[in-house]
């Protein structure tokens, strides 16, 4: 199988907010028009800050596990799929279930979409639209080898904690190589005030 040492990377601290990303994800010949990446303001009330915010690609996918007609499958190198139009009965169990809130419910289409990793590009070794584009390096598409030589000062995460729920995913997070955190807690910061104040999330402080 092509490229199968290849993998994602998501590195928020280097993301401006261009939304090249957006704009090539809606080019992509599979998503028909629309783009299936999401852009976040982390604190859009006192900062200009984004996230992109891609499929996670999980190990054990929760969309897939609650779908009632099995229309989400993963590919045998570990991507999660948009769910198959002749299975897809859009119910919207997936975009409820998913903890990342990837999965889209596209009315028009009375199917589920998200982000597939370009599997069209991804499986004849090129680059996905979004990490093809990037400007600044927050999406980047290669060899583990290639991250680590390039990002000296920061290293590959995929475990996640929601509560008492650890997800392993095929994308990786960029922390901070000082970071001793094995799994980005992603629930951490729920009981911090929305605004002022410093907010934690187990992995870096950004003070107000």
């Amino acid at each position: 199988m092509p490229g199968t040492d290849m993998e994602f990377f998501i590195d928020p601290a280097r993301c401006i907010g261009c939304q090249a990303c957006v704009h090539a994800c809606s080019e992509c010949e599979t998503h028909k028009g629309h783009s299936m990446i999401h852009l976040e303001f982390i604190e859009r009330s006192r900062s200009t800050q984004t996230a992109p915010v891609v499929c996670m690609h999980c190990e054990s996918p929760t969309c897939a596990e609650v779908c009632p007609a099995d229309a989400i499958k993963r590919s045998g190198d570990g991507r999660v799929m948009t769910a198959r139009k002749p299975r897809c009965i859009a119910c919207s169990n997936c975009v409820l279930a998913c903890p990342f809130g990837v999965p889209k419910m596209m009315t028009e289409f009375d199917l589920m979409m998200k982000c597939d990793m370009c599997y069209d590009r991804t499986s004849t070794s090129r680059k996905p639209m979004c990490a093809a584009v990037c400007p600044s390096g927050a999406l980047f598409y290669g060899t583990r080898q290639e991250i680590e030589a390039e990002r000296n000062r920061s290293r590959p995460v995929n475990e996640f904690q929601f509560g008492g729920q650890t997800i392993r995913t095929k994308v990786n997070m960029m922390l901070p190589k000082r970071s001793t955190v094995e799994r980005v807690n992603v629930t951490a910061a729920m009981h911090e005030p929305p605004t002022g104040g410093a907010i934690a999330l187990n992995l870096v402080t950004l003070e107000s």
